[in-house]
């Protein structure tokens, strides 16, 4: 599981940093918010963020960067300050827990696992943007209406998602989707995810040209 972790109390997250470590997780620690905003889109398991941060960004203001760019993401805050206020207010903007300082590492330790061992228990279920993915049942749903793909489009459509932020080689793309046997035009492809494109325009696939494609 990776986890990044915003704080910029230098002692605390060193702390916390080891106990996450201890258990087994992928951490990154970043001590600002400035920092932690280039990175919200990264395919993270959980955030831990403080609230009020040194600088112009604070807690509120990356949950909602997170939401747009990967709201699988799950996120704990931490606040010091008029815990209700904070509470109620992180809550709405789509917090799964909530933890105020100061807390204990092991209190904090049990509030991760928890939060964690729930987003497990959605499989199955995957979201981008505004769409809604059903693993299961291949249904897309958009402001509740209903997207129909055809097989290959969802399977195009699964790969960039499996594969967020990163780069996806066209022949990779190619084999994956039609299999390494295949023996056609590649330009199929490139009607593929025009097609991907028309039903789905929120999508934001980057062409990278002589190389492949990358879903922002």
């Amino acid at each position: 599981m990776k986890i990044y972790y915003v704080e910029d109390e230098k002692d605390l997250s060193e702390i916390i940093r080891k106990y996450l470590v201890r258990e087994n997780y992928d951490v990154t620690v970043f001590y600002d918010g400035e920092t932690a905003m280039k990175h919200v889109g990264d395919q993270v398991d959980l955030w831990i963020l403080d609230i009020m941060l040194s600088g112009q960004i604070d807690g509120f203001d990356l949950i909602n960067a997170i939401n747009k760019a990967n709201p699988d993401a799950a996120v704990i805050f931490t606040s010091a300050r008029d815990q209700a206020l904070d509470k109620i207010k992180g809550l709405e903007l789509g917090s799964d827990d909530y933890i105020a300082k100061p807390y204990s590492p092991r209190e904090l330790m049990l509030r991760v696992k928890a939060v964690l061992k729930r987003k497990q228990a959605r499989p199955g279920q995957m979201s981008y943007s505004e769409y809604s993915i059903s693993l299961d049942s291949r249904e897309i749903r958009h402001n509740d209406q209903q997207i129909e793909l055809t097989n290959k489009e969802f399977e195009m459509l699964l790969v960039f998602l499996k594969n967020k932020q990163q780069p996806i080689e066209r022949k990779l793309l190619l084999e994956t989707i039609w299999g390494k046997n295949y023996v056609g035009s590649d330009r199929v492809m490139d009607d593929l995810l025009r097609r991907l494109r028309s039903k789905m325009p929120l999508l934001r696939i980057e062409t990278i040209y002589g190389y492949g494609y990358r879903l922002l």
